[in-house]
């Protein structure tokens, strides 16, 4: 019964990754959702689109939340049915949207975790540069932290895309959008050093475009980066769970907190939308302590302000 919803997934995954130039990442999460999805429908006895009913997603809806998903992966799953749906109507396989106007709830926003500078510091240092995955590792963590990537930007990587005169790389974001971002002298220095000096041996007289590259020549996988920086973050003794998206949390608030505009940190991200990117502007709590009780004229005992000025003497 499956097989009789599985045509119209396909076509609306052909859909969303040709036409609307969707990431390779995004797509396959479009996948696990509708397949999810559908293994549901036919247990509940719905074989074609055409039977779907509100009722039906109801259903469905509250079975994840049974099932221990939180809101903002429910979210994820109502926003998928729904684009599924307006597919689907705009193909004429169903008359109307059957997914109910009002399920979707925005979630809140999660603060991004990041790291402090001396965890940054600590965890950059941890690749041994002497040995050939070393110095590979040394780099990938560098230009991570020194232009902001995601791990699926960092990892496919060519040669090409980097300017070394420049001090800058050009990357293909979601949506296959195009944008320049810069990278200071560490990552220079670093990249500089593996792709003369260990980048060859590790190719052995082979060629490939990649500019992250295993022992055999062929790219780092995402999922080989993630358990590398994993094992970084543990031996730097740093408690926290890190994650290749954890420097690139890093990398944007420490931006701004350094002064860095809101548009630049968004132009070297590739957010689409600036809301996206405000979500960086949070101020720690402790830090905000600190300030009112350095400047506040109440809490600084040997401080007076000048009276009708506001000067702090």
């Amino acid at each position: 019964m499956k097989e009789s919803l599985s045509p119209h997934i396909d076509s609306f995954l052909s859909m969303v990754a040709v036409e609307k130039g969707l990431a390779k990442n995004t797509v396959e999460a479009y996948s696990r959702d509708l397949c999810r999805l559908a293994e549901f429908l036919v247990s509940r006895g719905v074989s074609s689109w055409p039977e779907l009913k509100p009722i039906h997603l109801r259903s469905y809806f509250s079975f994840l939340r049974k099932d221990g998903l939180s809101n903002r992966s429910i979210a994820r799953h109502i926003v998928t049915a729904r684009r599924l749906c307006r597919f689907l109507e705009m193909e004429e396989v169903i008359r109307e949207n059957p997914v109910p106007p009002l399920l979707l709830i925005p979630p809140g926003r999660k603060l991004p975790q990041t790291l402090s500078g001396d965890d940054v510091r600590a965890l950059l240092s941890q690749p041994d540069p002497s040995g050939l995955l070393g110095s590979r590792d040394r780099a990938m963590l560098e230009l991570l932290y020194a232009a902001g990537l995601r791990v699926s930007e960092l990892v496919s990587l060519e040669t090409q895309q980097i300017n070394f005169q420049g001090n800058y790389l050009t990357v293909k974001g979601k949506g296959s959008k195009v944008r320049a971002v810069p990278f200071g002298k560490w990552a220079n220095e670093a990249l500089i050093r593996y792709v003369k000096e260990i980048r060859p041996r590790l190719l052995k007289g082979r060629s490939s475009p990649s500019l992250f590259i295993t022992r055999s020549a062929k790219p780092l996988t995402r999922q080989a980066f993630w358990k590398l920086i994993r094992r970084y973050a543990l031996a730097a003794a740093i408690d926290k769970r890190v994650t290749p998206h954890t420097l690139r949390h890093s990398f944007a608030t420490h931006l701004l907190e350094g002064g860095a505009d809101l548009r630049s940190v968004q132009s070297m991200l590739g957010h689409a939308d600036i809301s996206t990117t405000q979500i960086y502007t949070h101020v720690n709590g402790a830090r905000l302590k600190e300030v009112h009780r350095r400047f506040h004229p109440r809490e600084s005992g040997d401080r007076k302000v000048k009276r009708n000025t506001g000067v702090v003497e």
